[in-house]
């Protein structure tokens, strides 16, 4: 394997930079909405909401967090957290480009995006952590 110093810096693709980058893109979702994520998170309402099928993929992702972390840690394999990370980024990306958070929708189901994107960053946040890596709220 040879390392490419321009592919590692790359915004796309299986990168530290993508990951990073997308933090920053959901912090972004908070300063344009003038919110308390974390207050927000903890508020939200979900009756009524109906799930599209990327939310509910995220959902799922996010629920597996746990076992990804313990399962690196039982066999020493960092990797996997990076692997995890790089798929729900991956799978955030998609959705964040694919569904609006802010126009044309209910005021519960923005607040519900948002919500879920807070718990996206928040698990950014803490496996890049773990990994030594440290976020941005800026790129």
């Amino acid at each position: 394997m040879l390392f490419n110093p321009a592919e590692s810096i790359d915004f796309n693709g299986n990168t530290g930079p993508f990951i990073l980058y997308t933090y920053a893109r959901i912090q972004s979702i908070f300063r344009k909405a003038g919110l308390n994520p974390e207050f927000l998170a903890d508020t939200v309402k979900t009756e009524g909401i109906v799930l599209t099928k990327p939310e509910k993929e995220i959902i799922k992702l996010i629920y597996q967090y746990p076992e990804v972390l313990m399962t690196a840690c039982e066999n020493f394999n960092p990797s996997s957290i990076a692997n995890y990370c790089f798929d729900l980024v991956k799978l955030f990306n998609h959705y964040y480009q694919d569904t609006p958070i802010f126009k044309g929708v209910e005021p519960q189901v923005s607040n519900f995006r948002m919500a879920l994107s807070w718990y996206v960053g928040k698990i950014i946040r803490h496996a890049t952590g773990l990994l030594g890596i440290g976020v941005t709220d800026r790129m």
